[in-house]
Parts: C-alpha cells; structure tokens; sequence
C-alpha cells in the first residue's frame, strides 16, 4: 500500500491530499529516511510522522483494506511516540498564551492607557521628559 493511502487509511489525515503534500514536504519518513506519496510500505516497517509539532512515531502492524474506523487503528499500527514529544508541545502552547489569552481580541481602550502608562512615574509632575 502506498503510503499517503496507509496514512490516510489510519487516520492520521482527513484526506490523501493531505497525506501525500505532507510526504512531499519531507514530514513523513520511512526508516529515517524521506519518502515520496508513492513509496510501498511493508509490515514492521517504522514510520515517522511530523504534524502539529509532534513527531509521532509509528510501527505498521498489519495493511488495512480501506479506510478504518477509530476504534480499529490500533490493530493496524503501533503508536511509538515518546510521551516527552507530548509534554514539550504542553510547553510550547502555554509559552505561546503568555501574552495575552486566547479569544481576549484586541487590547481595550483601558489596556491601551495601562500600557502607555506602564513606565511613567504618577508622583512627577513632568512625565514628558522620561
């Protein structure tokens, strides 16, 4: 099976489009090394899938027919992924909110005064020359 088809099949993208673009950028690699959309994978071989910053890793149990349901992937593939992988893309979400949270929309009027305000001094009379 090809392996854009064997990605989408297990569900790790939404359609084939997807999986082979990700196969031309270089995300997916067979074996340590870069594959095209076209390359045959085998039982056992071991895959390596970069996508949202993770880079899981997989062994092929078994060739599926076709696409399969959620709760069959497991019987075609072996989730090898290091749980640090997990733990690192936590770190990189919540440096990433550090600034200012998510669905907040732009800085209010008041946010704006507060910012402007930030390295004046309200005890001196003159400000301007700071």
């Amino acid at each position: 099976m090809r392996i854009d088809k064997y990605l989408w099949a297990v569900r790790y993208f939404k359609t084939r489009n997807q999986a082979a673009i990700a196969c031309k950028k270089g995300h997916v690699k067979i074996n340590m090394a870069s594959t095209k959309p076209a390359k045959e994978i085998y039982v056992g071989e071991k895959i390596t899938v970069r996508k949202n910053q993770i880079n899981y890793q997989l062994q092929v149990l078994d060739i599926p027919p076709n696409r399969v349901g959620a709760k069959l992937v497991d019987l075609y593939r072996r989730d090898v992924t290091p749980k640090e992988a997990f733990e690192n893309r936590e770190l990189l979400k919540s440096s990433q909110e550090y600034y200012r949270k998510k669905g907040t929309g732009r800085p209010t009027k008041k946010d704006r005064r507060d910012i402007e305000s930030y390295g004046n001094d309200p005890l001196l009379e003159n400000n301007d020359d700071l």
